[in-house]
């Protein structure tokens, strides 16, 4: 897979009861996966950096009664509200902060936490997040141009499309959306400025690039996908967020980050192979002069793809993609 589908960063929302899963709330994937190879210590302290409504978190309080803190992460107030009152019932091992995964060293140094046994970052974002106005991440319905986690960020959407040059949108549109039509639709955007509303964008990009017959995804799809990705910095987030990880983890601390698409997955296993190499040298030198030493001991080579069942359950799981390291000792 290149560009998100339009559905496989989405967790679709549980149309019945599953343990721990009430109804209402989305289905966070992979959840057997990341509790089995993410909690190496029972009486630990773990961290969820997407806690989005705090379906993973729950799941590893559930699984983990002697687990001393679970602390939730999330850049969305709203959703950290919602998972504080899900999880409420939990409030004397549950702690969820509003902020940005990069900073969760930080984050959880203010909170007097040196370190904690493991580190779950699921880059998707949920149903609810698409479905509920006031996000503006969704062709499907019109609302203004705003694409922000967090609603107090300065620069949305509409800023990005209707301030940025021609060559700046399809330089974006092409690298962070794998759009073939990138140039065509910023000269088009650009002739028709000022754009405000995702029905807008999204009929602009449809009359450019086309609808083929028998394709599923929306023309606009890789469009609003570079747009969000580039309103909230998630790639440059996502390394600060991985380097964040390995410095707030004990040895013998667990990694798990959940990818949905190529430009995330390829960040994630370039960093885990980087930082778990003894020499990290340019090729052909004679010796190593690097002065390397490997973090991080990866656990899982082959990407973890959700099962058969699990994708006939949630069909939007199927993109996802963990890959899991282990801390390891520095060497003396």
């Amino acid at each position: 897979m290149t560009a998100d589908d339009g559905q496989g960063e989405m967790h679709i929302f549980a149309s019945g009861r599953s343990e721990g899963q009430p109804s209402g709330y989305h289905l966070p994937v992979l959840v057997s996966e990341v509790v089995s190879g993410l909690i190496a210590r029972e009486n630990g302290v773990y961290l969820d950096g997407t806690l989005g409504e705090g379906g993973h978190a729950l799941a590893m309080l559930q699984a983990v009664p002697q687990a001393q803190l679970v602390v939730g992460v999330d850049l969305d107030g709203r959703s950290v509200a919602e998972a504080n009152a899900r999880l409420s019932q939990h409030r004397d091992r549950f702690l969820a902060l509003q902020g940005n995964y990069a900073d969760m060293a930080s984050l959880a140094a203010s909170q007097g936490i040196a370190g904690v046994d493991g580190v779950l970052m699921d880059l998707g974002f949920s149903s609810r997040q698409v479905e509920r106005p006031g996000y503006g991440f969704s062709f499907q319905t019109d609302e203004p141009l705003d694409m922000r986690y967090d609603a107090t960020q300065a620069v949305d959407a509409a800023e990005v499309v209707n301030s940025s040059s021609e060559s700046d949108l399809a330089e974006l549109f092409r690298r962070l959306g794998e759009e073939p039509r990138a140039r065509a639709i910023a000269r088009a955007i650009v002739n028709q400025r000022p754009l405000s509303s995702t029905a807008e964008l999204a009929a602009l990009v449809e009359r450019v690039a086309g609808r083929r017959p028998g394709r599923r995804i929306h023309p606009a799809t890789r469009v609003f996908q570079a747009l969000r990705i580039a309103v909230n910095g998630e790639l440059d987030n996502l390394r600060a967020g991985l380097e964040a990880a390995v410095e707030l983890l004990s040895p013998g601390g667990r990694l798990a980050v959940i990818s949905y698409h190529s430009l995330e997955d390829r960040i994630v296993k370039n960093f885990m192979a980087r930082v778990s190499a003894d020499c990290i040298c340019p090729p052909g030198l004679p010796v190593c002069v690097c002065g390397h030493s490997p973090s991080l001991e990866v656990i899982n080579r082959r990407v973890i793809r959700p099962s058969v069942e699990e994708v006939a359950a949630n069909p939007r799981s199927r993109s996802a993609r963990l890959r899991m390291a282990q801390k390891i000792q520095a060497r003396q």
